[in-house]
C-alpha cells in the first residue's frame, strides 16, 4: 500500500542504546517462518517478571525541521537484537517478509526526534506515509522504540508510552495470533490512548486519558491522526464498542 514515496535520508539516530544480542539466529531464521503458536506476554495480560532495559525518551533533535525515513530490511544484526524477544521460531511471518523503519516524528515538548518500527513489507511504505501526515499535521510522539528494548513485553511498552508495531505474540486469552505477530498493527502514544474495558484501562497512567481529553496526543473520531491511517488502509481501535483499542490501529480492524 501507498508506494511511490521518496525517502530522505536521515538525520539524527534513533534514541535510546539498543541492548546488546543475546542470542544468535540461524540464516533460515531471515526466510523461514512457521505458524504454531509460541507463549509470548500478550496484551492485555500480566506479564512475567523480568530484568527491562530502561525506557528512555527520543531526545529531539536541534535544529530538524523537515520530515526523513528509511525502509530497509531485517539485517542479521536486527535479527539477533529482535530475537527471541519480538521474534521466535514459530512465528507467522518470516524475518525477510518484515521491514525496519525509521521515522522523523514530532515530540511533546515541540522538536523532532527520529522513532524506528518494524512492519510487514507490505505496508512499510503506506506506514511511512502515515508518519509524513502525522508529522506534517504536528501529531506528537512520546516515544517510538522496538518492543525488543522492553523484553518483547508489550505491558511494559504501554507504560513507557511507546508507540509500537511488530511483536509475535497472539491475542490474550487466545490461541490466536495478533495482528501485531504479522507487522500489520500499530499501538500509537498508549497512555494517551489507553484500551478501555469497563471500569479497565491499559496502561494505567491512561486512566485520566480515558474520558479522552482534548489534549496532545489523544486520538478522536475522524480527526487527522485518524484519516491519515485510514487513507493508507488501517481501521481504528477507536470506533470498537468494546474494549475499546484507542492506541490500536491495523489493516484489518481487530
Amino acid at each position: 500500500m501507498g508506494g511511490g514515496l521518496l525517502l530522505g535520508a536521515l538525520s539524527g539516530c534513533v534514541a535510546g542504546n539498543p541492548p546488546p544480542p543475546t542470542t544468535s539466529v540461524a540464516p533460515s531464521a531471515l526466510s523461514a517462518g512457521n505458524t504454531a503458536p509460541a507463549p509470548t506476554p500478550s496484551k492485555r495480560s500480566p506479564p512475567a517478571p523480568r530484568a527491562l532495559p530502561e525506557p528512555t525518551t527520543a531526545s529531539p533533535e536541534p535544529g530538524v525541521t523537515e520530515f526523513s525515513a528509511a525502509v530497509g530490511p531485517v539485517t542479521p544484526e536486527l535479527a539477533e537484537r529482535m530475537t527471541p524477544t519480538s521474534w521466535r521460531e514459530g512465528c507467522p511471518v518470516a524475518l525477510a517478509d518484515l521491514r525496519y523503519l525509521t521515522v522523523s516524528h514530532r515530540t511533546f515538548d515541540g522538536g523532532v526526534a527520529t522513532g524506528e518500527l518494524v512492519v510487514h513489507a507490505d505496508v512499510a511504505d503506506g506506514v511511512v506515509e502515515v508518519f509524513h501526515d502525522l508529522f506534517d499535521a504536528g501529531y506528537p510522539i512520546r516515544s517510538m522504540r522496538l518492543v525488543d528494548d522492553f523484553g518483547g513485553d508489550d505491558d511494559a511498552s504501554m507504560a513507557a508510552d511507546n508507540t509500537s508495531a511488530f511483536n509475535c505474540r497472539p491475542v490474550a486469552g487466545t490461541d490466536r495470533w495478533s495482528e501485531h505477530a504479522y507487522g500489520r498493527a500499530l499501538d500509537l502514544n498508549p497512555v494517551e490512548n489507553p484500551w478501555v474495558s469497563g471500569d479497565a484501562v491499559e496502561p494505567p497512567a491512561g486512566a485520566e486519558f480515558a474520558s479522552r481529553p482534548a489534549v496532545a496526543g489523544v486520538i478522536a473520531p475522524d480527526d487527522a491522526t485518524v484519516r491519515a491511517f485510514l487513507a493508507a488502509g488501517w481501521l481504528w481501535g477507536g470506533y470498537w464498542t468494546g474494549p475499546v483499542d484507542h492506541q490500536h490501529f491495523s489493516t484489518t480492524g481487530t
